[in-house]
């Protein structure tokens, strides 16, 4: 019997984990909050953290329950309540809260922690990198970018063999659709000498590029002085102030020095300074003095205590308030060659620490002064511009003009088109990545606006959901017309339907592809791969289409849990 799975909470992400799920040809139930419309999925309607929906459902027999909803608090309750239903369901807990997914991993059995953030942000930031990637691989400890090629009269691998780029480590051949529709698999493809021909699409996984250049010192050296043009904006309260006692001091010793003959120049600013700090100083200065000096003395000692109190108050905010923050921030704006990173929210935050382990230099523009992931950014080193990134204004502060791309991540579809539209008029040239949650005008807001890429989180994130449910710990995953296919790592165990054949002989039975193996002493690439016999202990990398991942687990399921 296929396995049951459930799914709770039908937002963008859980409809599209249903539909995927559905079109593979898995029994699945829905729970939702309010009736919703799928034409062949049974979908059932409660309070989703109730037993009796959960019943409902079927999860007492359930093998899978995956928390799709964006509420971590109503995840955690339901998950509760389905333990104690079924104490042996495997969950997939939809949660932003990496720390807190790690402990539940490592206390329940047969729970999984996903974040739709953390499975967009890839995809985002290779889109920023100049890749158009459909999707991503986890594999030697990097994240790698999936895209496919069409190939047409005018594509320059037309005609090559697949053989040639079975070899190269930069690429990871990973699905082979024929134009012809011949249903020939990859391996046997390769090992026939095919070539690419018109119509064909190839899936490859591409090795990324990590920027390791550092800068010169003369453009640090540039950098800082051209920083100082946004002093008059952040510390033009505080350099006026001190402007304004200066001259207050000035004056007075200038005063003291010209109607008392005796008085040296040191001992009338030394008394200056005193009067008006309110520290004291030498009165032996004014202590004889004609009556209009003691009378300009008790001027300035009014005047000088204002000005002091007004620097202090000012000197005090800039200081120990977000002005220097935000002075420092804009003091480190990239001048050119930067991504500027617009919303820090889910997303953003992950998009932007993951350009940063790639080498490259990142700018935040975020309107919430008190948004809970502004340190987690500048400890990473990234500056942050306080403002509207929907204002042109703003999009200039950040030396847009001379950066390489902007990403409109914010949580409003409505401000990332505003802020890409206004991005394209001031930087025409500049690569413009927008978020739009809601898939179906994604493509359209990319073919109307021509922007150069238009991404939806729940798109990305749910085959990895859809993928995770149908067992295992998934590597990577896309779609390619509509079969959904997968990136997992599977132990070969003594009982392993696999075990004792050789690689090319697996792959081309199963209809997966084999990226690599590790065994207790080296790891097997290329061709040596496909002479290579599986044995019990080695771990088999490989990517197959989801609805064959049974063969996998026909003898001792749930062994592709390896990571």
């Amino acid at each position: 019997m296929k396995p049951r799975i459930i799914i709770c909470g039908l937002d963008r992400t859980g409809y599209k984990i249903l539909s995927l799920l559905k079109q593979q040809g898995c029994l699945v139930v829905g729970i939702h909050d309010r009736p919703i419309h799928h034409p062949d999925a049974e979908i059932v309607i409660g309070d989703l953290a109730a037993a009796d929906t959960l019943i409902a459902a079927g999860i007492r027999d359930a093998q899978t329950l995956i928390l799709a909803g964006a509420d971590e608090t109503r995840n955690l309750t339901i998950l509760m309540q389905a333990r104690v239903l079924n104490p042996h369901v495997r969950i997939i807990n939809r949660l932003f809260n990496s720390s807190l997914g790690v402990r539940l991993d490592l206390t329940l059995p047969n729970h999984l922690t996903m974040s739709v953030a953390a499975l967009a942000a890839p995809v985002f930031a290779f889109s920023a990198m100049g890749s158009e990637a459909i999707g991503q691989l986890r594999l030697f400890n990097q994240t790698w970018p999936i895209h496919e090629e069409y190939i047409d009269d005018r594509h320059p691998w037309l005609g090559k063999p697949l053989s040639e780029f079975w070899e190269d480590r930069t690429r990871m051949l990973i699905y082979y659709l024929p134009y012809d529709e011949s249903k020939v698999d990859l391996v046997s493809a390769v090992l026939n000498g095919r070539t690419l021909q018109r119509g064909d699409r190839l899936l490859l996984g591409t090795q990324p590029s990590v920027r390791t250049a550092s800068r010169p010192i003369l453009q640090k050296i540039s950098k800082l002085f051209m920083s100082i043009r946004h002093f008059h904006v952040h510390g033009r309260a505080v350099l006026f102030t001190a402007i304004a006692l200066l001259l207050t001091i000035f004056s007075a010793t200038v005063v003291y020095t010209s109607f008392q003959m005796k008085v040296s120049l040191v001992d009338a600013l030394y008394f200056s300074v005193g009067m008006i700090t309110g520290a004291g100083g030498n009165e032996q200065v004014v202590e004889h003095s004609a009556d209009s000096i003691k009378v300009f003395t008790i001027v300035m000692m009014l005047v000088g205590t204002a000005v002091v109190g007004i620097f202090y108050a000012i000197l005090n905010d800039f200081i120990l308030g977000s002005r220097l923050r935000n002075f420092w921030d804009a003091a480190r704006v990239p001048q050119r060659n930067h991504i500027v990173v617009c919303g820090l929210g889910s997303v953003g935050v992950q998009t932007a620490l993951q350009l940063v382990s790639y080498g490259y230099e990142v700018l935040v523009i975020e309107r919430d002064l008190n948004n809970r992931f502004l340190d987690t950014v500048r400890s990473n080193g990234i500056p942050v511009i306080h403002g509207d990134a929907s204002l042109p204004t703003t999009l200039k502060a950040a030396n847009l003009e001379k950066a390489e791309s902007i990403l409109a991540v914010t949580s409003n579809d409505t401000s990332n088109l505003e802020i890409a539209l206004n991005a394209k008029g001031i930087a025409p040239r500049c690569r413009v990545v927008v978020r739009y949650d809601d898939p179906y005008y994604a493509s359209m807001a990319q073919e109307v606006f021509d922007f150069e890429s238009v991404l939806s989180p729940p798109e990305i994130a749910a085959p990895a959901f859809a993928s995770s449910a149908l067992g295992g710990r998934i590597l990577g995953n896309g779609i390619v017309a509509d079969s959904l296919w997968v990136a997992i790592a599977t132990m070969i165990t003594p009982n392993h339907p696999f075990c004792g054949k050789p690689v090319c002989e697996a792959s081309m039975t199963a209809d997966f592809v084999p990226l690599y193996i590790e065994t207790s002493c080296q790891t097997i690439h290329g061709w040596n791969l496909l002479e290579a016999s599986l044995s019990a202990g080695d771990i088999l990398y490989l990517t197959m289409p989801a609805a064959k991942l049974e063969q996998l687990w026909r003898v001792a399921p749930f062994q592709v849990a390896v990571s």
